[in-house]
């Protein structure tokens, strides 16, 4: 029996699992809402790490995996750790190595997604927007669908994001609850008028940026090398509606972050060009450079990104029906590893529904194992939130010292920051 096998949602972890299944001969539709596959060509970079990387190299065909190592940005020189004006911490060096399965990458969302829907023709369905599932005789289940439609599968997996209407019906205890913290991201275009704008260090490396309180600023590269500057009045290079920013190739991501309450305004009533001038506001007596990623930024490119976190729940009983990403773990963003949780869940299912076992028992399997990491990996990500906005002057006096302390003995650094 081949099992018909739905994916609601087409994001990267429900992409990937298609992928996946399609590669191994699966029967499998993915349903996604978007009414064409240009509808979400927006995003920032990803950071891929190796259990990211490893999905993708199983899922993907060999030239889909080489399109995408070809894809990817510039190797960045680690993770540092700066003071608000831009003193060295601490430089978290990522040891090299010679496979790309094994490696970290820096690629863009759109581009990512692009590689993931290549060759999918047959197996993506747009415009259809989930509504609610039944169980029918026979042990199928029928999908219903806004637009009036309907169709059955045997297996149904949801991959619909951290509001997952398959989540709430399955799952309906399990909640995602916000943190109270409030984000706001931008691009700093690099170009070759505005690389000799910032310290070389922001365009080399992630850099966690630990300011004396209250807030907390994330920057990395994604760089494709030089590009030129865009047309004077277009995004992208391109004047065309909805046009993509990424199109620049290179920029510098940068995400700051605080509690709601610091703002001065309201963040959620803004617009892109007032968030972008209210972080820079809230950065005021930063080091120039790093005040110039915010303010050179421009305002299309400038996004609130509200904190929130999936609620661990205990085990449930196994059946036909499952979840993966952010609609059974959703988490914050502040350890950037959802995504790769995302795809790592998309391996793990791929290899489990094409193992040759009972279905339901193959889905048991893939859940006890994905519930440890991924309720795991939220609790650090939330963990990891609360340090990046919270404590006052003196406990982050402490951490700086502690971080300058580590620097000094490789050894400690291997050990706490494995």
């Amino acid at each position: 029996m081949n099992p018909r096998i739905a994916v609601i949602g087409g994001g990267v972890g429900g992409l990937c699992l298609a992928q996946g299944l399609h590669k191994a001969g699966a029967q499998v539709t993915v349903y996604e809402r978007d009414r064409t596959p240009g509808d979400r060509l927006q995003g920032y970079r990803v950071h891929i790490d190796p259990n990211g990387a490893r999905a993708l190299h199983d899922c993907l065909p060999p030239w889909l995996w080489k399109s995408f190592v070809a894809t990817t940005g510039a190797r960045g020189q680690g993770l540092a750790f700066l003071t608000e004006q831009l003193e060295e911490l601490l430089l978290m060096q990522v040891p090299e190595v010679d496979d790309p399965v094994d490696d970290h990458h820096s690629v863009s969302r759109i581009t990512l997604r692009q590689i993931l829907l290549s060759g999918m023709e047959e197996v993506v369905r747009f415009g259809k927007t989930f509504e609610r599932y039944e169980r029918e005789d026979g042990g199928r289940v029928r999908l219903f669908f806004e637009d009036g439609t309907s169709d059955v599968a045997d297996i149904v997996v949801g991959a619909d994001g951290g509001n997952s209407r398959v989540r709430k019906q399955y799952l309906p205890h399990a909640q995602r609850v916000d943190t109270g913290i409030l984000g706001v991201a931008g691009k700093f275009p690099l170009t070759a008028r505005t690389r000799d704008l910032i310290d070389p260090g922001l365009v080399q490396r992630a850099s966690n940026v630990i300011p004396p309180k209250g807030a907390g600023l994330f920057c990395a590269p994604h760089d494709l090398g030089e590009a030129p500057a865009p047309p004077r009045g277009a995004i992208g290079g391109t004047d065309r509606e909805g046009a993509l920013y990424d199109n620049i190739g290179s920029y510098v991501l940068w995400a700051f972050a605080a509690r709601h309450r610091r703002y001065p305004r309201d963040p959620s009533a803004l617009s892109g060009e007032d968030l972008r001038d209210t972080v820079a506001g809230m950065m005021t007596g930063w080091h120039p450079d790093l005040r110039r990623l915010v303010t050179m930024s421009h305002p299309d490119t400038v996004s609130l990104l509200p904190i929130r976190t999936s609620v661990p729940v205990d085990p449930w009983p196994a059946t036909t029906v499952t979840l993966l990403g952010d609609a059974v773990h959703s988490m914050t963003p502040m350890r950037g590893v959802g995504a790769n949780i995302a795809l790592r869940d998309a391996g793990l299912l791929c290899r489990a529904l094409t193992s040759g076992q009972d279905p339901v028992e193959a889905i048991a399997g893939y859940e006890e194992r994905m519930r440890e990491y991924g309720f795991a990996a939220v609790r650090d990500s939330l963990r990891a939130a609360r340090q990046f906005v919270g404590g006052g002057t003196v406990t982050r006096l402490a951490f700086k010292t502690f971080l300058r302390t580590a620097r000094r003995f490789p050894a400690v650094q291997r050990t706490i920051f494995s």
